[in-house]
């Protein structure tokens, strides 16, 4: 046996993503390579790791195996790792955070001052939807997740971060040529672009319409904040998004705020974890910067958001 902590980093992942692709994505690395890779530690076992049926790939139950063992061979390399600089004095250990997709633009803002200070913290974040957040949470997976909507069957605690401003938005020809209502009637006469079942943002849109007693034209469904602005662009529908999230497009006219009579729609950013949880040095450290430093982060980084 001659297999690299490299292939086994790699195998974990595909396990995890049940993709080839998936992992590639998130361990930053190009298909080929992580083929190659996948490939060249299956050489070393005659039992298949992986197969494929149509188009889907499986681990094999001894691929599962080997995909535990593998976890347990880098936790413990990270373990050394960590050991070694808190030998010498530093914070070390991992930090591991569950952010909500369109956190993805709040999150990393209120993490970069905290890893420059403590280089040996080893951060693991998790950008998905509200549903994987809350159950990677519920599972006790993770120190800290980001939401924007506070769950109800979790006995959590929380620090509330900002608020979270959600504009009906369209593209430049929609908005300068339609005539359209600026009240909540408008609703009833646009077509609407979706986010996924699961998704905060959806489930902020969805009470919103039950409170107002509406009747919505529902065009499509996309499974994440990114296809949803590419779909407004086209000109496939209007949507609402929140405002952290389109910045560069404002900027560059390609989406516009539609104005409507009660919007912006609020929700507020909370990082939560489970209560009574028993945080690592390195999430209490964590902890303790954030309520120290976030009205701070908030000036310099969110100050055109006009949060007020």
């Amino acid at each position: 046996m001659n297999y690299t902590l490299h292939q086994l980093q790699v195998f974990l992942k595909i396990t995890q993503t049940q993709s080839i692709t998936r992992a590639a994505e998130e361990l930053h690395l190009t298909q080929p390579a992580v083929s190659i890779q996948f490939r060249n530690l299956q050489d070393q076992f005659e039992i298949p790791l992986a197969e494929v049926v149509g188009r889907k790939l499986y681990i094999t139950d001894f691929g599962k195996e080997i995909a535990q063992a593998a976890e347990k061979i880098l936790n413990e390399v990270h373990a050394i790792n960590h050991r070694t600089l808190a030998y010498k004095g530093h914070l070390a250990g991992r930090l591991k955070i569950s952010v909500v997709s369109t956190g993805k633009y709040v999150m990393p803002y209120f993490l970069a001052d905290f890893l420059k200070l403590h280089p040996g913290i080893d951060l693991v974040m998790d950008v998905t939807n509200k549903t994987k957040v809350l159950e990677s949470l519920r599972q006790n997976e993770v120190d800290f997740a980001l939401v924007s909507v506070l769950p109800e069957q979790l006995q959590i605690e929380k620090v509330e971060l900002m608020p979270n401003k959600l504009f009906l938005i369209g593209n430049r020809e929609q908005t300068r040529h339609h005539h359209l209502p600026h009240d909540k009637g408008i609703f009833e006469q646009v077509p609407l672009i979706y986010r996924e079942q699961g998704s905060g943002t959806r489930l902020v849109m969805e009470q919103y319409f039950a409170q107002q007693q509406l009747t919505v034209r529902k065009k499509l469904e996309l499974t994440s904040n990114e296809a949803v602005k590419q779909a407004v662009i086209a000109g496939l529908g209007y949507s609402i998004m929140p405002l952290i999230g389109i910045r560069n497009e404002l900027g560059a006219g390609e989406l516009q705020i539609v104005s409507v009579k009660g919007f912006p729609i609020s929700s507020t950013w909370h990082l939560i974890w489970l209560k009574n949880r028993r945080f690592s040095p390195v999430a209490a450290a964590y902890l303790q910067h954030l309520e120290q430093e976030k009205e701070r982060i908030i000036q310099e980084r969110f100050g055109w958001l006009d949060l007020k």
